[in-house]
């Protein structure tokens, strides 16, 4: 049974360094990892935070990579030694849902274990079916996608979450047009990852509105056409101005303000999709003009995780970012060794972080 070191959540607060947790060998259908990589995103802040609730005591962090180390009964598609990209998505490939190719939608309810242990013999919870913050994890075969070795594995951890979330949002909720205007509203990991994805995508028009400036000019290096900063412009002129008063045949929301999902609607062009791409904590709420959205055959679509289809979709990436078409390394703002993931976690508080990695 190995022993290893994980970033702890006793309480919804900082997460606590604890040495020798054990970890339990994979059962069937599981594989253990070492990780090499896991990223700091918005979503573990607000679980540890409780925004969702949760069992506690657990481990946080989804967006991983590294390296197979064991594997357990009945995987015979991945070998100890190959690189992996690791994610939340969890599925059976066999309910209606899979059966769609909406993976993210898996209805199956697995066999739960407890593979984390502290020093005191309690179970840790491994969030989001995840936890890797950590430096080894054990998860369900279907979390995991192997990749091409070459491809450095502290890029391939953002494909597990942000990367995918923001283009698959693009391509496979609002299957964008080539010729689509486009406004993203927050310009953070996965709002960049929209653009680059809207990019891609040969949209006409990207606008970015974030009220950070720093921000903006990020999202102009990834593929924006314009930058609009709600604290100086109205963003209902600034998007009529840009569209020649057409206004957006896609609005991708990343934020979690309710504020900024009420407004969106209103950027709309007829025939034209809201994107829910961020997620609000439990109870905030959003109003809209349903008259409005039913004249004009308006959309509003969730998007969790883009709707990604991971063992496509990954090794697609993948083979942009090795052609220099999907930016990754810019998105790297800041690497931590474990010991120090509370000052990661305070950094993308302060709104500093586009993506920082914990690196192991």
């Amino acid at each position: 049974m190995p022993v290893m070191k994980a970033a702890v959540c006793y309480e919804f607060a900082e997460p606590l360094v604890i040495e020798d947790l054990s970890l339990a060998a994979p059962g069937p259908d599981q594989v253990r990892v070492e990780l090499a990589a896991c990223a700091v995103c918005h979503s573990d802040i607000a679980f540890a935070e409780g925004a969702w609730g949760g069992d506690l005591p657990a481990v946080y962090g989804h967006e991983a990579s590294g390296r197979v180390a064991e594997i357990g009964a009945g995987v015979d598609d991945l070998a100890v030694g190959d690189h992996v990209v690791v994610t939340l998505i969890r599925s059976c490939g066999k309910c209606k849902y899979c059966r769609r190719g909406y993976e993210v939608a898996c209805a199956t309810t697995f066999e739960e274990n407890a593979p984390l242990r502290d020093p005191g013999g309690n179970a840790v919870y491994p969030a989001m079916r995840t936890g890797a913050f950590a430096e080894e994890v054990v998860v369900h075969r279907s979390q995991l996608v192997a990749i091409d070795q070459r491809m450095p594995l502290e890029a391939a951890a953002l494909l597990g979450c942000g990367v995918i979330t923001g283009v698959g949002s693009v391509t496979n909720v609002a299957r964008l047009q080539p010729d689509a205007n486009v406004v993203v509203v927050g310009t953070g990991g996965v709002g960049l990852n929209v653009v680059q994805g809207a990019a891609l995508a040969g949209a006409a028009a990207i606008i970015a509105v974030d009220l950070s400036d720093d921000k903006l000019q990020a999202a102009k290096d990834f593929g924006a056409t314009h930058i609009v900063n709600p604290s100086s412009e109205e963003v209902p002129v600034a998007v009529a101005s840009v569209t020649g008063d057409e206004m957006a045949d896609a609005v991708f929301v990343t934020v979690t303000a309710a504020a900024a999902f009420d407004q969106a609607p209103t950027l709309l062009a007829p025939t034209g999709a809201v994107v829910l791409v961020g997620l609000p904590p439990t109870g905030v709420t959003s109003t809209f003009d349903p008259l409005t959205l039913a004249d004009q055959s308006q959309q509003m679509l969730g998007s969790k995780l883009g709707a990604a289809r991971i063992s496509v979709e990954i090794p697609d990436l993948v083979a942009l970012y090795q052609e220099g078409r999907l930016k990754l390394d810019e998105l790297i703002t800041g690497r931590y060794p474990l010991d120090e993931i509370n000052e990661a976690i305070a950094s993308v508080e302060r709104g500093e972080a586009l993506r920082h990695l914990i690196v192991f």
